[in-house]
């Protein structure tokens, strides 16, 4: 297998700490985003859609999105299992895994690129450009800290945002989380359960991956 990655982004980081946790090692290629790598010739050839992570496997195969990716590592290298055991866990890990990614990893993309000069007509990943859209940028903004807000009430019952299992799910809201620095915006004071489990799984090795 082959992992096409690149180490600034948070997309493949979500991949990266799913394999550090399995302790699984790979063979991967960095991407250059910044020198617009991912829209050349031979990166189209491995995903047409010009974003990573990308996974090719040794049939030249190519699996992309986080989600896929992941499901396709968790039945290679089972243990530690990060999408859940019985059905029922597997739906609340998913469904999790569902709201962090939306509320919080797309809401941290929305205010980073619709805000930052580097990206301007840049605002959206993948081969069409799209222009800023500033109200977007505050908007996004506002539904991080609600998310923060909302996965407050969860974490008051549950060591981990799925229930009591490390998962996936955490994976995509810690990335969630540690984007929302590139936009200077803080899990807030109140949300102590947040905090808690912020500082929780930012501790475990994986983290840094």
């Amino acid at each position: 297998m082959k992992f096409y990655d690149c180490s600034t982004a948070p997309s493949p980081r979500r991949v990266r700490i799913f394999l550090a946790e399995k302790d699984v090692r790979i063979e991967t290629v960095q991407v250059d985003l910044r020198n617009g790598e991912q829209f050349s010739d031979a990166y189209r050839k491995i995903n047409p859609d010009c974003v990573v992570p990308a996974l090719q496997l040794d049939d030249g195969c190519c699996i992309t999105e986080v989600l896929p990716i992941c499901q396709y590592l968790e039945a290679q290298y089972p243990e530690p299992r990060l999408l859940g055991e019985s059905d029922k866990e597997r739906a609340q890990i998913l469904m999790w895994n569902v709201k962090a990614e939306q509320q919080g990893l797309l809401s941290a993309a929305d205010a980073f690129r619709n805000r930052t000069k580097g990206f301007k007509d840049r605002a959206t990943t993948g081969p069409v450009s799209y222009a800023q859209i500033p109200e977007l940028a505050e908007r996004g903004r506002s539904r991080l800290e609600q998310f923060f807000r909302r996965i407050d009430t969860q974490l008051a019952a549950n060591e981990y945002l799925a229930g009591e299992r490390y998962s996936i799910a955490d994976i995509t809201a810690l990335v969630a989380a540690d984007f929302g620095a590139w936009i200077k915006l803080d899990i807030p004071e109140d949300a102590v359960h947040t905090r808690r489990w912020y500082e929780q799984v930012s501790a475990r090795p994986s983290a840094s991956a």
